[in-house]
């Protein structure tokens, strides 16, 4: 009897992953936490975390050839979705397929924290083109501006081209 091949197995803990601060309007930070940057080949996806800071927000966007699982865990905010708005809270999952637009806006006082999840993968190689490296207990940074290329970056990674909405 031929026996089945085995893929890959990974645990990352908290504060394990690759992890970068980001630029306004989500200040914040990322942590990758699963992807072809931690694995011995590329899963078809990418997944971690992402934490928003109090009054800010992910920009509207898209994604051309990729679809976004996102689930809020901490916190409380909107999801504007193709131009609806829905409430967020713990527990809340919003699923955007290619090119639906979509925003997520942390309009309270507290951290809006959510797990993405891209397929196929690469939204961790946005994070850290933009970002800023980050060391777990560190203070958050004075709130930076994104890098001029932005738009360049952004098409070059996952997002659709003209994409952007500020």
């Amino acid at each position: 009897m031929e026996q089945a091949k085995k893929g890959g197995a990974l645990v990352v803990r908290p504060d394990e992953g690759e992890s970068f601060w980001q630029p306004v309007p989500a200040n914040g930070y990322s942590e990758a936490r699963v992807g072809r940057h931690n694995l011995d080949s590329d899963p078809g996806f990418s997944t971690g975390i992402q934490m928003v800071a109090p009054h800010s927000y992910i920009r509207e966007h898209c994604h051309d050839a990729h679809e976004e699982i996102l689930f809020i865990y901490e916190g409380r905010g909107q999801v504007i979705v193709e131009g609806v708005a829905h409430e967020v809270v713990p527990g809340t999952t919003i699923y955007a397929g290619p090119n639906i637009l979509h925003k997520i806006v942390n309009d309270s006082d507290d951290e809006l924290k959510l797990m993405w999840t891209l397929m196929p993968g690469g939204l961790e190689d946005f994070f850290e083109a933009v970002g800023r490296s980050r060391k777990p207990g560190e203070p958050a940074p004075e709130p930076f501006a994104r890098p001029e290329n932005v738009l360049e970056i952004e098409t070059d990674t996952v997002f659709a081209p003209g994409s952007e909405k500020v």
